[in-house]
Formats: structure tokens, C-alpha cells, sequence
């Protein structure tokens, strides 16, 4: 008995790109092989950066047969790119799961300057979202949650500092202590 129509499939991302405001690409995860080269890829970045840069917000666009779903914050410009047949509201998700994990990881606007201080967070934000093209997470909540559970937050540098010193003058207090009796 053959099945009436297409099997189910799993929601799926063709590429993931950050670009700056020239169209440099500080981000680019291709997930198959839409684009089997670095010179396809480049030549992909600049052919949608060249027809969505001025757009300000953010959009869904048709290019190449493929869906693109695109956003812009400051001087960065987030693009997640599907299939044709795949569902704009869930790329749509994506790309805002996407923005607001990186906020809340930078915890401020997303701008080039902290992306590039932080590209470790952003892949692993990025890793989160998507996992070989698969959509693993829509919900920024969630991804954060894995984030703070996966890598603790290091202690501000004056506290750091401030342990260190009452560290060694306690040190030096039972050091002293010792020696006197």
C-alpha cells in the first residue's frame, strides 16, 4: 500500500548567514549541498545581500528557488534560508530564536562589535537552533536555558580580584599564626 502523499519530514534549514553592512560575512553555515563551493557560497552572499540591504526590518524573499527569511540589527544583516517548500513561519521563528539568544547572550543589542567579542557564544547559540540543517529549537527560552547550563558565567574581574586579595591576606594571617607558636 503506497502512502498518499509525501512522507513527513523534519523542518529544515538550507544555510544560516550573518553579514555585516557591507556584506561581509562574519557567519555562514550551509547545511547541504545547495552550494558545494566557498565561490558559489560567496557569490550566493553577495547575489541576496545586493537585493535585501535596502530593506530595513525584515522580510521574507524568494531568490534562486529558495525561501529566505531576513532580518537587519544595526550593522548586521541575519538571513536563514530554506527550501522552497519549506514553511516561512518556521524559518521565521528560527531567525527570531536566533536574535533573541544572541541578545540575551550579549545582553544588548546585537551589533558587529560584541558578536565578533563573543563568536564563541554565537556558535553555540547557532549549534543550538540548528543541527545539520535540522530545526532542533524555535524557542529562545529554551536555547538559553542549555547555554547557562552548559558553560557557567565567569565572576566580574573586581570580585575575582577582591577574592584573590583576601585570599592571600588570609593566607598570610594563618601563615603568621603558624609560625608564632
Amino acid at each position: 500500500m503506497e502512502p498518499a502523499g509525501p512522507e513527513p519530514s523534519l523542518y529544515t534549514v538550507k544555510a544560516l548567514l550573518i553579514l555585516d553592512s557591507l556584506g561581509q560575512r562574519l557567519l555562514a553555515k550551509y547545511y547541504d549541498g545547495t552550494f558545494p563551493t566557498a565561490k558559489e557560497q560567496v557569490a550566493f552572499e553577495r547575489s541576496i545581500f545586493s537585493k535585501t540591504h535596502h530593506r530595513a526590518g525584515g522580510e521574507i524573499a524568494c531568490l534562486e528557488g529558495l525561501t529566505i527569511v531576513y532580518r537587519s540589527s544595526i550593522d548586521l544583516f541575519f538571513y536563514v534560508v530554506g527550501g522552497c517548500q519549506e514553511n516561512e513561519l518556521m524559518l521565521s521563528a528560527v531567525l527570531a530564536c536566533l536574535l533573541d539568544a544572541l541578545g540575551h547572550l550579549l545582553r544588548k543589542e546585537v551589533e558587529k562589535r560584541w558578536l565578533l567579542d563573543n563568536m564563541e557564544g554565537m556558535f553555540l547559540v547557532v549549534d543550538e537552533i540548528v543541527d545539520r540543517g535540522v530545526i532542533l529549537e524555535s524557542d529562545p527560552q529554551q536555547v538559553i536555558q542549555r547555554l547557562s547550563l552548559r558553560a557557567p558565567e565567569p565572576a566580574p574581574y573586581s570580585f575575582v580580584l577582591f577574592d584573590y586579595l583576601a585570599g592571600s591576606s588570609e593566607r598570610r594571617d594563618t601563615g603568621d599564626a603558624g609560625s608564632h607558636e
